[in-house]
């Protein structure tokens, strides 16, 4: 066990040790959320939309996901929320156009933004966190936001609309609580704006089904088309056979009328009809 140049080992290489779980790498989880598409997972490109959980994507990826569910392999499990471009909000970004210092940083770099708050130009990059409108679609960083909304607004409020807000860029109207959207939110954040969104959708008004309505019945047809129903129809087949037995019937009567007496007593004509016997009752006799 020594003395021959080998080493002597230890308890890490005799006793196999759990080993740590690989920990995925949080400024590449942080770029993917912020500068691509959650569905597509392609770069954003306006018009950007976001649904109520605060995640971005592009909208012509969520109308291929709309027109057809199988065109992404993780789509209902991404964006399974969404039913219609109803559900998603087409944000106002506003785009970053700073100079860059490098040369070698181009608009199309991955460290570099292409939106920024409009009123403190931080860069939209994941380092600061952002909110959106859900009524208009404006986005401003949370402190841009915190330090517009507080400051007093020029236009009164009317009756009624204590809980309203104007917002600080298009001054269109919207509540706090329930329409200001966490882009890209934490988990305990993202379970809190689906409550929202679950509640929001219990409030909306049933579906109307469009049912094919049931054909009219008798009593409840027009009374014009049960007078034309009522009124015999002659067919014309039936006019013409009446009058084919009727000259018949005429040709028969002449025909009788140039007959012999011979003939006549042949079919029993000017004889006088004999009384029927029980014989003869009810049977056929020629010459009876």
């Amino acid at each position: 066990m020594g003395n021959d140049g080998g080493s002597i080992p230890d308890r890490r290489d005799l006793v196999k040790t759990k080993q740590k779980a690989e920990q995925a790498d949080r400024a590449n989880q942080s770029r993917a959320r912020w500068f691509f598409c959650a569905l597509s997972k392609r770069k954003l490109q306006e018009p950007v939309v976001s649904c109520a959980l605060g995640k971005f994507y592009n909208k012509d990826s969520i109308i291929e996901y709309l027109l057809d569910k199988s065109a992404y392999g993780d789509g209902d499990t991404i964006c399974g929320h969404i039913r219609s471009l109803k559900d998603v909000k087409q944000l106002t970004l506003s785009p970053n156009t700073t100079p860059t210092l490098d040369s070698k940083v181009t608009d199309d770099s991955l460290e570099r933004s292409q939106f920024v708050c409009p009123f403190t130009m931080k860069e939209m990059n994941g380092t600061q966190p952002f909110v959106c409108i859900r009524t208009c679609g404006c986005v401003f960083s949370l402190a841009g936001y915190k330090t517009m909304a507080e400051s007093p607004s020029g236009s009164p409020k009317e009756a009624g609309e204590e809980d309203l807000d104007l917002c600080p860029q298009c001054q269109k109207k919207y509540c706090r609580k329930e329409d200001v959207i966490t882009l890209n939110p934490p988990p305990e954040e993202e379970e809190r704006l689906r409550d929202v969104m679950d509640r929001r959708r219990l409030l909306e008004p049933p579906k109307k089904s469009k049912k094919r309505k049931n054909p009219p019945s008798q009593d409840e047809q027009p009374k014009k088309k049960r007078e034309t129903s009522a009124q015999p129809v002659i067919n014309s087949t039936v006019a013409s056979s009446k009058a084919v037995v009727s000259e018949l019937a005429m040709e028969e009567a002449k025909r009788k009328a140039t007959m012999s007496d011979a003939l006549k007593s042949l079919y029993g004509e000017g004889k006088p009809k004999k009384k029927e016997t029980f014989m003869t009752m009810g049977t056929f006799t020629r010459y009876a």
